[in-house]
């Protein structure tokens, strides 16, 4: 006796082997043996023979009309077997009745299953509903087809809007059509969305893709702020009796800190450290404070900079040439001899003369320079006393020097074209901003320390530096304690110790408790940020580098090996891998081939030459 019956979601036949009333053991036209309920089988007949049965059923299934077929339905559930004698217009036979349930079987839109051969017509309203979405769902597809043929032919749909292109690029939607089609070319092609996006034309700017990518992750809401309100521009502050200067990079408008030197009756000099004051702008909890808090810094890249606090915060407070803003002052009575007899600190106004811009001062303020006099400029005395009191100061520290293996890049952007120029750190600019910084950051740490106020500190041990609310030792700078609090315009950090710091000094209650929630959450969610921050800005340096060496048509570059095979280009802030170098030392000088570029993977296939005749005597590590 031959079955036919239900398994797994399908329509089988078989031979019964042996018949157990409640299961049957079977063999399946391919030799199969299995044992199968009794209750799955829908149909037995001895004739025809089950070879070939399935084929010929499944060729009857086809020529019976699905529609017609639930036409002669009623309301009512109904056996496979009833409706096929009714089909036929007389009892059917094996083939036929099999026929009928593959049929019925393979229409579930049309045919609702009630049980194993049982079935009821589905409503009418529900088939023209399936139906109008099995068509949507065709056209759904050939419209996917269309699309992948168009970009594995490196054609971009018409569909592909700029908003939709920077949807799958930024924030993919796996349910829309075109990320289903681009997903499937990708497949075809073996490349990534982006690579495909961008051949297809869709990425016109590599530079712009970028920086879209970080602004759309970490400003969702846009750059842009909201209405300012509550900001507090006006105090009634006195005004210091000194003429301040600041020395910045020709780019910075956020202007936090600035100097001023007196000489004296004594003998002695006053060296005053003005920094600006945006804590009297507004209160902690406010709006403007909600959105330095969400920003938590200003973020720097080469030709872009994303502000942590509003251009009208930053006008009211920046040490802007010509102003006299609030400044918290920091003074140091200073012997012939550069020891520092004593430390003021208050909160005043501050006449700032000039801002000095490194581009302008550099070529007049230097080592050289200041080793034959050179010529006249701003404040020239002042920065010359300056640069002895810094050289001083470093060396208390037990950091001469310190730095001179380490190098700055500065980007100049105009349109398409890059300079880079490098400028190696521990210049007397250098010298004299950075020692200044490092006087008032550890001395008001460690006032902060020493009155019990809570804020946020930065030590270094063992290499590692991290921020907490206890102080303890920074190693890499030499000092006992330290608190960023020098650039509260640019870093809500400095701006949280400000607050601290001027309530220590006026005998006000401070607002932040030890132990604070908003404490740790600021030290977690300015790590956080800082090292986005950081990440953006060294992945935009890259792809500048990779675009110089595109504009100046180099072909190979000289490198210094750091360890394996990872290279630092020379005079470029480039760091590598090169293919084929062999083992060599540390500090070894070698030259690669440059490859192709790829400003979107932000990479350039490097390949190793050869390393020029040299002494190994006159090999240096790298730091």
């Amino acid at each position: 006796m031959n079955i036919l019956y239900e398994e797994d979601g399908a329509i089988k036949v078989a031979h019964v082997m042996a018949d157990n009333a409640a299961s049957l053991q079977v063999e399946t036209p391919h030799g199969k043996r299995s044992k199968i309920k009794a209750s799955n089988v829908l149909l037995r007949f001895e004739q025809p023979s089950m070879t070939g049965f399935m084929e010929a059923t499944e060729s009857a299934a086809a020529g019976l009309d699905t529609d017609f077929l639930w036409q002669c339905c009623g309301a009512d559930e109904f056996m496979f077997g009833d409706l096929a004698q009714e089909y036929y217009g007389h009892v059917p036979n094996p083939l036929e009745a099999a026929a009928v349930a593959v049929r019925l079987h393979g229409a579930p839109m049309y045919f609702y299953k009630k049980g194993k051969g049982r079935y009821k017509a589905a409503p009418e309203e529900n088939l023209k509903a399936a139906l109008a979405s099995e068509e949507k769902k065709r056209q759904q597809a050939a419209t996917v087809a269309s699309y992948v043929e168009q970009l594995c032919a490196n054609k971009l749909p018409e569909a592909f809007t700029p908003a939709v292109v920077e949807m799958m690029l930024y924030r993919p939607d796996k349910n829309v059509l075109e990320f289903k089609a681009l997903e499937k070319a990708c497949s075809e092609r073996g490349q990534t969305a982006t690579k495909l996006l961008q051949e297809c034309g869709a990425i016109p700017s590599s530079h712009d893709y970028h920086y879209r990518r970080f602004v759309l992750e970490n400003f969702p809401h846009g750059i842009g702020f909201p209405p300012i309100a509550e900001l507090h521009c006006e105090h009634d502050l006195q005004l210091a009796g000194v003429e301040a200067f600041s020395i910045d990079d020709a780019a910075t408008t956020e202007i936090d800190d600035a100097f001023s030197v007196e000489k004296l009756e004594d003998g002695n000099w006053r060296i005053g450290i003005h920094i600006a004051v945006p804590a009297l702008g507004f209160e902690p909890g406010s709006d403007l404070d909600n959105i330095a808090l969400q920003r938590l810094s200003t973020v720097y890249m080469p030709n872009h900079k994303i502000t942590m606090l509003p251009d009208e915060v930053v006008e009211c407070f920046t040490l802007n040439e010509g102003t006299a803003n609030p400044a918290l002052s920091m003074y140091l009575d200073v012997s012939p001899d550069y020891e520092i007899l004593s430390v003021e600190s208050r909160v005043e106004r501050v006449h700032i003369a000039v801002n000095l811009r490194h581009d302008t001062l550099e070529p007049v303020f230097n080592a050289e320079t200041l080793a034959n006099g050179g010529s006249d400029y701003p404040f020239k005395p002042e920065l010359e006393m300056l640069w002895q009191f810094a050289c001083k100061l470093e060396q208390k520290r037990g950091k001469a020097d310190s730095q001179n293996q380490f190098r700055d890049y500065n980007f100049h952007i105009d349109g398409e074209h890059v300079d880079i120029t490098e400028r190696p750190r521990g210049s007397p600019i250098d010298k004299v901003v950075s020692e200044l910084m490092i006087q008032v950051n550890s001395h008001w740490a460690g006032q902060l320390a020493e009155a019990g106020v809570a804020a946020i500190y930065r030590s270094q041990a063992g290499g590692k530096v991290r921020m907490s609310t206890s102080p303890g030792p920074h190693q890499g700078l030499g000092v006992a304690q330290y608190a960023w609090s020098s650039s509260p315009l640019r870093r809500y950090v400095d701006l949280l110790n400000q607050r601290q710091i001027m309530a220590m000094l006026s005998g006000e209650t401070p607002h932040y408790a030890p132990n604070s929630e908003a404490l740790f959450s600021a030290i977690r969610d300015f790590e956080q940020a800082y090292d986005v921050y950081n990440n953006i800005q060294r992945s935009m340096e890259r792809y500048w580098v990779l675009r110089y060496l595109q504009q100046e048509g180099l072909v190979s570059v000289k490198a210094n090996t750091i360890k394996e095979n990872l290279v630092r280009f020379e005079r470029l802030p480039y760091v590598t891998r090169v293919f084929g170098m062999p083992e060599l030392p540390p500090g070894t000088p070698v030259e690669v081939a440059l490859g192709a570029i790829d400003l979107l993977e932000l990479d350039a296939r490097c390949t190793f030459i050869a390393p020029p005749a040299i002494d190994p005597a006159a090999v240096t590590p790298v730091a």
